[in-house]
């Protein structure tokens, strides 16, 4: 795609974008440059939503059996979802890494439903999700094979049973995402995070030596930088960012039949709630460092 077009493309979708609207790409108006290019763009999508289906309807067996053995669950979600990454055409730039021995608690902003394919890409990891996931065809049966852990963020009654519950996977050693904003924005910024399910941070689990050790917190930053190379500016975004009243399906239809787009994703060393005071200034330590690394990335400079 040219650099023309994508402009093309701007000058029509970007009041909507500010709108919290999701643009709807209609290439016979918007980009009459790609008229020629809509049939590879169909062909694209239906190839690559097909390749999705196919491999999600080959794997559910296999991870079902993987989690009842206990044997290999964690590793095999990590797998496919680089492989999900390759389908769709998603180029994961990593920098930083997971700290090694478990029982890590990652801080991140939240974009997108892709996130789920970008950050699992970067090794085995659990993630904290709104309870409505669950109910998600064929998303939920998803993030119930990776072991996700679903919370009632409208509950506060139950914050400290959830808290128990990611802290109890946290001293089993997994390594668990949380988005302390609870909601997904528009890629272009970060919104406060919340500190309740921070508290999860807070005291000690078992260090697999017959001791205890700190919860460690990573704050992590996920940017959606470039489609076909060139970078995403405030009106293509929206083709990637999934929030407002977006509908899932028209979005995922989108991001399958466009270009290739590109991910940064920084890891940030640990910290604990002692290195900081409490966890409201560990919520807002993740936050300060989060979003310095978003913006710089979405400028160039990461």
């Amino acid at each position: 795609m040219s650099q023309a077009a994508l402009q093309g493309l701007a000058l029509e979708s970007e009041g909507r974008a500010e709108a919290g609207r999701r643009p709807h790409l209609d290439a016979d108006r918007e980009l009459p440059l790609l008229n020629e290019m809509t049939r590879t763009q169909y062909a694209r999508g239906v190839v690559r939503l097909t390749l999705f289906v196919l491999l999600v309807l080959l794997i559910l067996p296999i991870q079902w059996v993987l989690m009842r053995l206990n044997f290999g669950a964690k590793v095999l979600p990590f797998r496919i979802h680089r492989l999900f990454c390759r389908i769709f055409g998603i180029k994961v730039h990593v920098t930083g890494a997971i700290e090694p021995g478990g029982g890590v608690l990652i801080a991140s902003n939240h974009v997108s439903w892709i996130d789920i394919l970008t950050i699992s890409s970067v090794g085995p990891i659990s993630f904290i999700a709104k309870s409505e996931v669950n109910t998600w065809p064929g998303f939920g049966l998803l993030a119930r094979l990776q072991q996700t852990i679903y919370v009632a963020r409208d509950r506060r009654s139950k914050t400290a049973e959830q808290r128990d519950e990611i802290k109890e996977r946290l001293g089993q050693g997994d390594t668990i995402v949380l988005f302390p904003e609870g909601t997904s924005s528009d890629g272009n910024r970060v919104l406060t995070f919340k500190s309740a399910l921070m508290s999860a941070a807070e005291g000690t689990i078992p260090d697999g030596k017959g001791g205890e050790k700190p919860i460690r917190v990573q704050p992590m930053s996920v940017a959606y930088t470039k489609l076909y190379g060139l970078p995403m500016n405030r009106a293509y975004r929206p083709f990637y960012a999934w929030y407002g009243d977006m509908d899932l399906v028209p979005h995922l239809w989108d991001m399958a039949r466009l270009g290739p787009f590109e991910c940064e994703i920084t890891i940030h060393p640990s910290m604990t709630v002692a290195d900081v005071g409490s966890r409201k200034a560990l919520a807002a330590k993740c936050e300060a460092l989060v979003s310095e690394s978003l913006t710089k990335a979405l400028v160039g400079r990461g």
